[in-house]
């Protein structure tokens, strides 16, 4: 989300909340006019509670627009509650130095008869009105009255005050959280997809690197087969080059890759290999990372097979409540060095990490005879 449709989403809120405000004390005299035949609809008590409602306007417009950013975008603590608790203190003195009379409040009509007096305004301090020989004295025999400093009506209004300013900042924080989320989420996003273009970078180098050394080995054993090898690499690298930049592929295209690689590979070894590859005939319309099994496949081979004696490679790929489930087993040759766990593996872990977070398993068992690898991601 952008900085100006964060701002216009918050000015919108803040439309509609004032406007509402300003609202509610036509509707509140329309329906009272409404209710009660003799009375008319008056605008000049609407004006007088839109006056005190304006003072209330101003002080948001200057809390928002100069005060608040110095909290929520500056971070200067001190001289936001610094200033804020000035305004209110400010505020407080000039709601208790206005009298009952000059603030206009609205209220019901009385008719004045004989006998008779009004009742007080709310938040007159005038002691009521006794008959004679009843007024009540002005200070208790116990010392003088301390004057009174807050009405009910001064304490209301400065708490309206203080929860306005305070609903105004927690909006404001609202949309500065969100927005910073949107643009962690942008920036990691941005970091997912350098990291893997370097991984994918270091992964074809050592892919090819793998490959033309078949293709070497074979040149020397027979001619033929190089060539059909050579074919093989052709269809590989137009995998490679026209598949392999692109953040997913079509799962049969992968599979597909697969194939021709363990066919080049298949050129290579004699009846002593065994190779087994197990897969549904018909694969579900879905996608997925490229280049994602081959470096398993790759180390299967190179680790696993032996020209002296008997070997096989096992590859099985199920699918199944939306997850699909690679496997790789071959048998480990004696005296061969551990090196199941180089660069390339490694490569695959942090992409699978960068990709799929948590929502994948991936098991390494190394026993003495053989070496299986099993791999579940969502589809």
């Amino acid at each position: 989300m952008s900085f100006s449709k964060n701002k216009k989403q918050e000015t919108l809120i803040y439309l509609v909340l004032w406007g509402l405000l300003f609202m509610a004390p036509v509707l509140s005299l329309y329906i009272r006019t409404v209710n009660d035949g003799t009375q008319n609809f008056d605008w000049s008590e609407i004006f007088m509670v839109w006056r005190e409602f304006a003072l209330f306007l101003v002080i948001f417009i200057i809390h928002n627009h100069l005060l608040a950013p110095l909290l929520v975008y500056k971070q200067k603590k001190v001289i936001y509650f610094s200033i804020v608790t000035t305004l209110v203190v400010a505020f407080s003195i000039y709601q208790c130095s206005t009298g009952p009379g000059d603030r206009h409040e609205p209220g019901p009509r009385f008719e004045m008869r004989e006998g008779h007096r009004p009742p007080p305004e709310f938040g007159d301090r005038r002691p009521p009105h006794r008959p004679n020989g009843m007024e009540k004295p002005d200070r208790k025999p116990g010392g003088p009255h301390p004057p009174q400093m807050f009405s009910l009506h001064d304490l209301t209004v400065i708490v309206m005050l203080v929860l306005m300013l305070f609903a105004n900042l927690g909006i404001k924080l609202y949309f500065k959280q969100r927005r910073d989320q949107l643009q962690l989420a942008k920036l990691e996003k941005q970091n997912l997809e350098q990291q893997l273009e370097y991984l994918k970078y270091q992964l074809n180098p050592h892919f090819l690197m793998n490959t033309l050394n078949n293709i070497h080995a074979l040149v020397d054993i027979d001619p033929e087969l190089s060539k059909e090898s050579i074919v093989e690499l052709s269809k590989m690298l137009r995998f490679v080059l026209y598949e392999g930049n692109k953040p997913t592929v079509p799962l049969y295209h992968e599979l597909d890759f697969l194939d021709h690689y363990i066919t080049l590979m298949r050129l290579r070894y004699t009846d002593k290999v065994s190779i087994t590859v197990n897969k549904p005939d018909e694969l579900p319309n879905c996608e997925i990372p490229p280049l994602l099994f081959i470096t398993f496949v790759e180390n299967a081979f190179k680790h696993g097979v032996s020209y002296q004696q008997p070997s096989f490679i096992d590859i099985s790929i199920q699918i199944s409540d939306s997850q699909l489930k690679f496997s790789c087993r071959n048998s480990k040759i004696p005296n061969e060095e551990e090196h199941h766990g180089g660069i390339g593996l490694q490569n695959v872990k942090q992409r699978l990490d960068l990709i799929y977070g948590k929502n994948f398993t991936l098991d390494i068992n190394n026993e003495p005879q053989e070496y299986n690898i099993q791999l579940t991601i969502p589809l």
